[in-house]
């Protein structure tokens, strides 16, 4: 590396975030501006390590090392082609990524690992500032056409990296605009819109087309997709949320938190929105059910838009502060407070939801909790909970979102007329090459995988685009993953 010493000169640094008081007043993102040379201290902290085991945490198998080396000489242009090599979003990725590089980081088993992230966000903003990131139309054109269903992170990649290869790719997407779950699932406060805009602009000046409010399955025949299109490949995502089916769930006031967020995301975007039909949490006592990535937005959305209290309830224990040493290079199950928790959150471990309670109306006043003691059966090695008896209790609350994940994609409609065989999960089977059961259609993302992470789904993206330019050619020039991925976390972003 440029500098062999700069992890014993520089502790870890990352972006101020903004005062709770100011952030929560607006959707921007949270943190202040940090300057270029803090972020090349940063970049010197990558030690010579001679196995990068950063590049097994990471899905994509980013090249850390050397990108890293490259931001410590200043070659913004190395950086991004580094980058660019294995990510097409490095953008979005240095946003919302948990960074299970970081958790693979070797300076990261006795001191605080490499800003990795922090360093990817700005490789790809430099590069935009300084002309490096711009449209590259695909020199020849094959002649085949591809179209791809779900315009989120999984079916940008892979419109990408298709595009790329010379194909003409057309995008699918149901919803009035595109980006899935980049553009309603994911607050402004952690992704600005703007932000996945000048991506999707470069996309289409590069050649890729995108169609909205265009359901496969419903306004779309998706046979016809079949007979226009050389292949199909679906990343249609995993869409029906997990529910809470217990006493009542169909009050005034219980919702699914993607309803939630998607609303407000449209409210931010200056949608007109039907005032009977908003969810608003002004005022109100608001409980968050699931305590993932998902139930962190809620919480954020909650505060920003003046909720009197935000109350979030997790099934699980309380994991501890600091990693087990024996983890590494593995995901670490600890515990993560995220800037909205900071914002504003009373968090509550091994507390199982037993009812929604109602008033005379039909609308959320409460909810009848109980506390749980988890244990593992001897015998079986199985973990189980049962109720700590004198533990049930009311919380009082007028909101409350359901944040449990996703448990498969959406059958009726694309899935059902394809006739897809789906695995014991209910996601679409494939093979090893992300070929489905049906000739010439594909699957990659959380509709082939379940619900995942960002980074997993451009991972997925670009390798089932690989996948389906084999397919069509031959063979294919598009990069070629590296590397194995360590175990990494199941999450809902």
């Amino acid at each position: 590396m440029a500098d062999p010493k700069g992890f014993l000169k520089h502790t870890r640094e990352l972006p101020t975030s903004r005062p709770a008081r100011q952030r929560t007043g607006d959707y921007q993102e949270i943190y202040e501006a940090f300057p270029v040379e803090k972020t090349r201290e940063q970049a010197s902290r990558c030690m010579d390590c001679g196995v990068p085991f950063c590049h097994s945490g990471c899905p994509l198998g980013n090249i850390i090392p050397e990108f890293n080396d490259a931001v410590y000489r200043q070659d913004w242009l190395e950086a991004i082609q580094i980058l660019h090599s294995t990510n097409n979003f490095p953008e979005f990725t240095g946003r919302i990524c948990p960074a299970p590089c970081e958790a693979a980081c070797v300076l990261g088993i006795n001191k605080p690992p490499v800003a990795i992230e922090h360093i990817e966000k700005s490789i790809a903003e430099q590069a935009y500032e300084l002309g490096y990131i711009r449209p590259k139309p695909p020199v020849l054109r094959t002649g085949k056409k591809v179209a791809v269903v779900g315009s989120g992170p999984s079916g940008l990649a892979a419109a990408a990296q298709l595009n790329k290869a010379g194909h003409l790719v057309t995008v699918f997407e149901r919803k009035d605009r595109i980006g899935g779950l980049l553009r309603y699932g994911i607050p402004d406060f952690k992704l600005e819109k703007w932000v996945l805009n000048r991506r999707i602009a470069l996309m289409e000046a590069e050649g890729i087309r995108f169609r909205t409010n265009a359901e496969v399955g419903k306004n779309i025949e998706a046979a016809s997709l079949l007979e226009e299109y050389d292949a199909l490949l679906l990343c249609g995502g995993s869409t029906i949320p997990r529910d809470l089916p217990i006493p009542g769930r169909n009050l005034q006031g219980v919702h699914y938190a993607m309803e939630y967020l998607e609303q407000n995301n449209r409210r931010v975007a200056g949608d007109s929105l039907d005032v009977s039909q908003f969810i608003s949490a002004k005022g109100k006592h608001v409980l968050v059910i699931g305590g993932g990535d998902t139930g962190a937005d809620c919480v954020g959305t909650s505060n920003r838009q003046g909720a009197r209290s935000v109350t979030q309830l997790e099934l699980l224990t309380k994991p501890p502060k600091e990693r087990d040493p024996e983890t590494w290079p593995n995901w670490p199950m600890i515990l993560r407070t995220s800037s909205s928790h900071e914002e504003g959150c009373e968090r509550h471990w091994a507390v199982l939801t037993k009812a929604f309670l109602g008033d005379e109306h039909g609308f959320l006043r409460a909810v009848e909790v109980v506390d749980v003691r988890w244990d593992t059966d001897p015998t079986t090695g199985k973990s189980g909970f049962r109720e700590v008896e004198g533990s049930l209790r009311e919380i009082p609350c007028q909101l409350a979102f359901l944040a449990m994940g996703f448990l498969h994609p959406q059958r009726e409609g694309m899935l059902d007329q394809l006739g897809l065989a789906l695995d014991e999960r209910n996601n679409v089977q494939t093979a090893a090459n992300y070929q489905t059961s049906v000739e010439k259609v594909f699957a990659a993302g959380d509709m082939r995988r379940g619900q995942s992470l960002v980074v997993w789904a451009i991972s997925e993206g670009r390798e089932a685009a690989r996948a389906v330019d084999e397919y069509l050619m031959g063979q294919s020039s598009l990069e070629a993953k590296s590397g194995s991925p360590l175990i990494l976390p199941v999450a809902d972003k």
